[in-house]
């Protein structure tokens, strides 16, 4: 059985995720109308995989028999400085889930709820793979410049990314 803590918890990290794929789906839309057809691509992948996220959450508390509790998501930024800006505030973003899983994690542990901690486990480690794309992209950006053909060059490596 799942505490209520827990549980609020969760449905709390649900809309958490959520917020993560409208974020990344209004960064898409911003990179789609720099004719950033890559980047746009790269982050609606994002959001999709954000999306599943969420649902895993959802799907946890449905296999225990806890209750989900759909929350508001807030609006999303719509506009940013900067390709980089953009990236800037991805991984600030993933940074912050980071933190978020982990004390997640914590609580589960202060719980003994044993099954909230394998499921957890699994988020810490993707959590590592999410910081490390995002900080790649931010150390590329910050290498190679805004303008010219090495964005271009990013911005068709990144529209190869699978969904």
């Amino acid at each position: 059985m799942i505490s209520k803590t827990l549980q609020d918890k969760i449905n709390e990290q649900i809309k958490n995720e959520l917020y993560s794929a409208y974020l990344y789906l209004s960064m898409s839309a911003y990179f789609d109308g720099m004719n950033l057809p890559g980047f746009a691509h790269w982050m609606q992948v994002q959001s999709q995989e954000e999306a599943s996220h969420a649902m895993k959450f959802f799907n946890h508390l449905m296999e225990r028999g806890a209750r989900v509790v759909l929350q508001a998501i807030d609006q999303p930024p719509s506009e940013f400085k900067s390709v980089l800006d953009a990236f800037q505030q991805a991984l600030a973003h993933e940074q912050k889930v980071t933190a978020l899983i982990n004390d997640l994690y914590a609580l589960a542990i202060r719980e003994n709820d044993y099954p909230a901690q394998v499921e957890l486990q699994w988020f810490i480690s993707e959590q590592v793979e999410e910081e490390k794309n995002a900080g790649d992209i931010v150390g590329t950006l910050k290498l190679i410049g805004e303008h010219g053909a090495s964005l271009i060059m990013l911005d068709r490596q990144l529209g190869a990314r699978a969904n």
